[in-house]
């Protein structure tokens, strides 16, 4: 019986010890957001004017293929959401409407971060380009009328 005593006692302490069976460490840093249709990250961008900041949660359009992409074929998107198309290097932009089914607002943000000018509900399917009126660091969509409805205009600062 003295040898089965060492042996429970070694087997107990084995499943005792760190590391025997337990799942890997958890990290302490949260998953990126990531949009459930596009597969896109999803970051906090804030427009501010006056004494007012509106937060959005939006849809990162970074590589060529997403821009060519961006929210062609969505039929909703929620209130407080949107996409941002980056531009680096920082360019003159224009955007239109093909195969987008949802009316935007198309905001074209200079490079010091302050809205230069404001396609406001852009027409559905309308392939009529929608130019910035000088040099963006992005551009940003969000639901037609949105900025007007927020009292979003030119010289509001954007922040992503």
């Amino acid at each position: 019986m003295r040898w089965i005593a060492p042996s429970v006692l070694a087997l107990l302490l084995g499943a005792c010890s760190p590391g025997s069976g337990d799942a890997a460490p958890q990290s302490t840093q949260p998953a990126p957001a990531v949009h459930p249709v596009s597969g896109l990250p999803v970051v906090p961008l804030t427009i501010s004017h006056a004494s007012k900041v509106h937060t959005f949660r939006v849809e990162v359009a970074s590589t060529g293929q997403q821009q060519m992409m961006g929210l062609m074929f969505r039929t909703q998107m929620g209130a407080d959401e949107g996409m941002i198309f980056p531009t680096d290097p920082p360019r003159t932009a224009s955007f239109w409407m093909r195969n987008t089914v949802i009316p935007l607002d198309i905001i074209f943000v200079g490079v010091d971060g302050k809205i230069l000018n404001i396609a406001a509900n852009a027409v559905p399917y309308d392939e009529t380009p929608l130019p910035s009126a000088g040099v963006v660091k992005g551009v940003l969509e969000l639901n037609g009328g949105r900025a007007k409805e927020l009292g979003i205009g030119p010289g509001d600062v954007v922040g992503w």
